[in-house]
């Protein structure tokens, strides 16, 4: 598919990765994005991406999307990570009920959502509904939000499927502005511009149109939509929210070190750019990026029914291909991060606020090698026995 056209969202989020730019210290500064970015944010269609058509949305691709949040954070990171966050917790309301959903989207299709996926707090079941209350950490656009959904367990009634081990089953909730406030919490290395402050709730009810289980969001269950984006099983699309605006935060970085290094001279007053290993570790960082790039792009592709490997398969290897492109983006930026010497870690610097972003971004659960490597390992060791995939390979099958 082309994005070229001035009507894709590819296209419209080179705009926002303009003012993103632009807001970057001020960003840092306010620990949030400014209204303008947020404002291009939402009116680049980041809202509206995964959106059901009966609402006015898009429901889009995840690799128009991956590429999208992308170029925004060779901006700014933090701008890419809120657009990729923004689009997906719209894809979340799609599982609630139709009149729920209508609720949301009453006044069209770019209202912008902040989700809680861990839960926390407590929920009461009442007469109509819920009683909520309780503080969920680390929401990502919780300032600029109309809406945020909050997840919470439930009590085991046998309404809802419980979660794995016995654990207790978990819903989400909407809740709008109005209901909630925000604790500023967030003073961190890195990611500083995302706003993820703390969501807080003091007993607000919540009507049952407006909550969803989250077996259904893992399951691919969407109540009144048959748009792919919304039948894909959660383990196809877990960490693509994350993983997509670091690519675009190492494309930022490299692009702004070769500009200045372009220009650096040594203390013999020769260019660092003639210099043999600052060549190579240009050319290294670049192909771990555009290596990373494509394990990001099989994986929406995969998401999007584009490659369809085995179910089993896909399950353990996109998390694994996910984990390892970070790893990847991580190491790239790294290296050119130390070739830029003592100039380079000047905090005017784009460079070093990309290299903070990454490793910072990089500690997220859901992008932990270990974790993943160990559930493709023990899918791989233990047969792996798909068979053919539908992307021209064959899974791992035993090893002997």
């Amino acid at each position: 598919m082309s994005y070229d056209g001035p009507t894709t969202i590819v296209h419209k989020a080179a705009r926002v990765a303009e003012a993103a730019a632009r807001g970057a210290d001020e960003a840092e500064r306010a620990r949030r994005l400014t209204p303008e970015v947020v404002d291009a944010v939402r009116e680049a269609g980041f809202a509206r991406h995964f959106v059901p058509a009966a609402y006015g949305g898009e429901t889009g691709t995840f690799t128009e999307l991956t590429s999208a949040v992308a170029v925004v954070a060779e901006g700014c990171t933090s701008a890419g990570w809120a657009a990729s966050l923004a689009a997906y917790a719209g894809r979340y309301a799609a599982y609630l009920p139709e009149k729920g959903q209508t609720e949301i989207w009453a006044d069209g299709p770019d209202a912008l959502l902040a989700a809680a996926l861990m839960p926390a707090g407590t929920a009461e079941r009442v007469t109509g509904g819920w009683r909520l209350g309780g503080e969920w950490k680390y929401i990502s656009g919780v300032h600029c939000a109309d809406w945020a959904l909050a997840c919470a367990p439930v009590p085991a009634d046998g309404t809802d499927t419980p979660g794995p081990g016995g654990r207790p089953p978990v819903r989400y909730f909407a809740v709008p502005r109005g209901d909630y406030s925000v604790i500023e919490s967030w003073n961190p290395v890195g990611m500083r511009g995302t706003g993820s402050d703390t969501l807080a709730l003091d007993d607000v009810f919540v009507p049952e149109h407006r909550t969803l289980a989250r077996a259904d969001v893992h399951a691919g269950r969407a109540p009144a939509s048959d748009a792919r984006c919304h039948l894909v099983p959660m383990y196809a699309v877990n960490a693509l929210p994350f993983a997509g605006p670091l690519a675009g935060a190492a494309r930022g970085a490299l692009r702004a070190w070769t500009e200045r290094t372009g220009t650096r001279v040594d203390r013999r007053g020769n260019a660092v750019a003639g210099q043999s290993a600052i060549q190579v570790a240009l050319a290294r960082s670049a192909a771990e990026t555009d290596a990373a790039e494509l394990l990001l792009h099989r994986t929406a592709a995969v998401a999007d029914g584009t490659l369809t490997p085995p179910e089993a398969e896909a399950a353990v290897r996109g998390p694994r291909d996910l984990a390892l492109a970070v790893e990847l983006l991580v190491s790239a930026v790294d290296r050119v991060f130390r070739a830029s010497g003592t100039s380079g870690q000047d905090l005017g610097d784009p460079v070093q606020r990309f290299w903070r972003d990454l490793n910072s971004a990089a500690s997220h659960v859901a992008l932990s090698f270990e974790t993943t490597g160990a559930a493709y390992g023990a899918w791989a060791l233990g047969g792996g026995s798909d068979g053919e995939g539908g992307s021209g390979g064959r899974g791992a099958g035993p090893v002997r």
